[in-house]
């Protein structure tokens, strides 16, 4: 059941995209030639009322928004190439920014039922806890930020402690609604005992009990810090991809992405919360396409824009811009190897489906 529910919503969120290619091209006035959910062959097509055909095609491990005048210079006033800078800025990025509110509704949709949000609100600390005091922290302190990063929600706290080289953080409280730094403080992972349980477990110490009343104003503010969260996930995921502290094989396409959402529909307690649990995945999902998209790598969205910033740039220093065949020929190649790496990590996916 979960397999059907994470295809469906991979579907949507690859539909998402490039429909918001299609409604601002629409606007824009760009001959639309095609929409397609899917790559390869053809399944089912249907033309539209303006000559656009819409397809579902075979493999469904992406999509397409043909416009007349994409690749290829064309001599119609409604192709993509005779449009003015912006509005093909704008046609490029929609996709991006259709992703973007996708996974911008869906968590605010997620949490209309919420009554409360926990914070990082500092309430209490484990007896062996040493270091409290002004010259350190304080019950009633809210962590503002880890060794310069923002904590926008409660689950950066330990997200960021375990970033850290786990002896010294650079850290930011909110204290009596103002800022105190505290530079090198010393935190290193250690035995407590808890104060209710009397057990013992491994941690920092810090007990974090505060909770902020679900208003409409803080859900919205809310599902927005959970969005910038996301997108600040997807730059450290690049970040080590490019540090080399990911390799290829850590990455995950379609097969991939969809056996994730489903284990973690399998993994929840119960159908209502398992398909929560993926919403809020997908949301995730729709926020990483929207910055995957926007990379300035030839072939994709922010490839486009890219080419068109170095046309400008050609265009005003030296009085010329990229050919479109030369930016056709490169989109191609860059394209290719995207299927080539897309088909590596497909093969990585189902092997790993079954080791």
């Amino acid at each position: 059941m979960y397999i059907i529910v994470a295809i469906l919503l991979f579907g949507i969120l690859i539909a998402a995209h490039e429909w918001g290619h299609f409604i601002a091209a629409r606007l824009c006035g760009v001959t639309v030639l095609e929409f397609a959910i899917g790559m390869g062959p053809v399944l089912w097509r249907k033309t539209g009322k303006k000559g656009t055909e819409f397809t579902l095609r075979a493999l469904p491990i992406g999509g397409f928004c043909a416009m007349e005048g994409e690749e290829e210079e064309s001599d119609d006033p409604h192709s993509l190439g005779r449009q003015g800078f912006w509005k093909k800025v704008f046609v490029f990025a929609a996709g991006a920014i259709m992703n973007f509110l996708v996974g911008v509704l869906i968590i605010f949709l997620l949490f209309i039922k919420v009554e409360a949000f926990r914070t990082a609100e500092i309430t209490g600390f484990a007896p062996e806890f040493a270091l409290q005091g002004e010259d350190g922290l304080m019950a009633g302190d809210v962590l503002y930020s880890i060794d310069g990063e923002r904590i926008y929600i409660y689950s950066d706290v330990g997200l960021f402690l375990s970033r850290g080289n786990g002896e010294n953080f650079d850290l930011v409280v909110l204290r009596d609604g103002k800022k105190v730094t505290l530079e090198d403080f010393p935190m290193t992972v250690q035995t407590y005992t808890d104060a209710q349980s009397g057990e013992s477990y491994q941690g920092y110490g810090l007990y974090f009990g505060g909770v902020e009343e679900a208003t409409f104003g803080v859900k919205l503010k809310m599902t927005w810090l959970n969005s910038l969260d996301f997108v600040r996930i997807v730059r450290y995921s690049l970040q080590e991809l490019v540090r080399g502290n990911a390799g290829l094989k850590d990455l995950s396409g379609p097969v991939g992405i969809v056996s994730t959402i489903s284990q973690v529909g399998q993994q929840s307690p119960g159908i209502l919360v398992a398909l929560e649990n993926i919403a809020y995945f997908g949301a995730m999902i729709a926020m990483n396409l929207a910055v995957f998209n926007l990379l300035p790598i030839p072939a994709l969205d922010g490839g486009h824009i890219f080419f068109m910033l170095i046309s400008l740039a050609g265009e005003k220093l030296f009085g010329k811009k990229i050919p479109a065949k030369v930016e056709s020929i490169i989109n191609g190649v860059f394209f290719a190897l995207l299927m080539g790496l897309m088909l590596f990590v497909t093969i990585n996916d189902v092997w790993k489906l079954f080791r």
